[in-house]
């Protein structure tokens, strides 16, 4: 008796696990197939699930050849390229100011370091259309509207708050001791901070600047209001598969898949950081 239930209790378990992994990768298997299926096998009805691939949509996405295709399909590396330097740009500037800011949190004793963090994280929480009209006034008064530097700022809102509020989670695992001796030493703060404390959370630090890189280069509004014509980025590029007669699914399809192959390369190449930092601190 106890067999069978053993062995009807891993069958139950392996049912449900295909059956949650079904369900979330459908998803991500669906826009695979629209994006190697031809024009007709898209608007097919009932949609069709044995069909001939065509790379069709990953030319005209890569190279633009195809003249029936959207007008952004010979743009959209350059919309890439776009979205490479203001997610980048954005972690990078959100790195030099949040890792600073959460070890200040950590150290300075104020008496509300809880209530400051949870205010910082509490911009992330906050609609991004509740500021998303006064910056456009603002940056067209500073000349900062389709500029990168406008994206990288105006990014800040996105990538400070998470930098901040999960370095701080790494640095209240490290001993207070190994800055003492470090001080003791001749260290000031900012070498402390650089030659002591960083080695020790790198894996957290690593992590939060991936989830930071995500959430950056995955956001559509700020590259909507405040970009033009030249620093578009790829969440805009793909709204060019709407035309004015049609959307091009499998185009869109093609351009998403290939604006998400980033993020997910940056993850691999750091997994083994992203790993490390996910679960510091689980056996202290």
């Amino acid at each position: 008796m106890n067999i069978w239930t053993k062995a009807g209790s891993k069958v139950g378990f392996t049912t449900a696990y295909v059956a949650i992994m079904t369900f979330l990768l459908f998803p991500i298997v669906w826009m695979v197939m629209m994006a190697l299926k031809g024009y007709d096998d898209v608007i097919a009805y009932p949609p069709k699930f044995a069909f001939s691939p065509t790379t069709e949509n990953f030319r005209s996405v890569l190279f633009g050849d195809g003249g029936s295709m959207s007008s952004g399909a010979g743009e959209f590396m350059g919309y890439l390229g776009n979205s490479l330097i203001v997610s980048l740009g954005a972690v990078a500037l959100s790195l030099v100011v949040g890792v600073p800011a959460a070890y200040a949190l950590i150290r300075n004793r104020i008496g509300k370091e809880d209530t400051v963090a949870f205010t910082f994280l509490s911009f992330r929480f906050a609609p991004e259309l509740m500021v998303i009209i006064p910056l456009y006034g603002i940056f067209q008064s500073m000349g900062l509207y389709d500029s990168y530097l406008g994206l990288i700022l105006s990014h800040q809102l996105i990538t400070i708050p998470l930098i901040i509020w999960i370095v701080r989670t790494f640095l209240q695992d490290v001993p207070v001791e190994i800055e003492e001796a470090a001080q003791i030493d001749g260290c000031g703060p900012l070498r402390t901070l650089v030659r002591i404390v960083l080695p020790v959370i790198r894996p957290g630090v690593a992590s939060a600047a991936i989830l930071a890189f995500i959430f950056s280069w995955n956001n559509l509004l700020m590259g909507l209001v405040l970009s033009g014509g030249t620093t578009q980025p790829v969440t805009v590029g793909i709204l060019q598969a709407i035309g004015f007669d049609q959307v091009r699914w499998g185009w869109m399809a093609a351009a998403a898949v290939v604006s998400a192959l980033p993020g997910m390369l940056v993850a691999l190449y750091m997994q083994k950081h992203l790993v490390k930092g996910l679960t510091m601190g689980v056996g202290k």
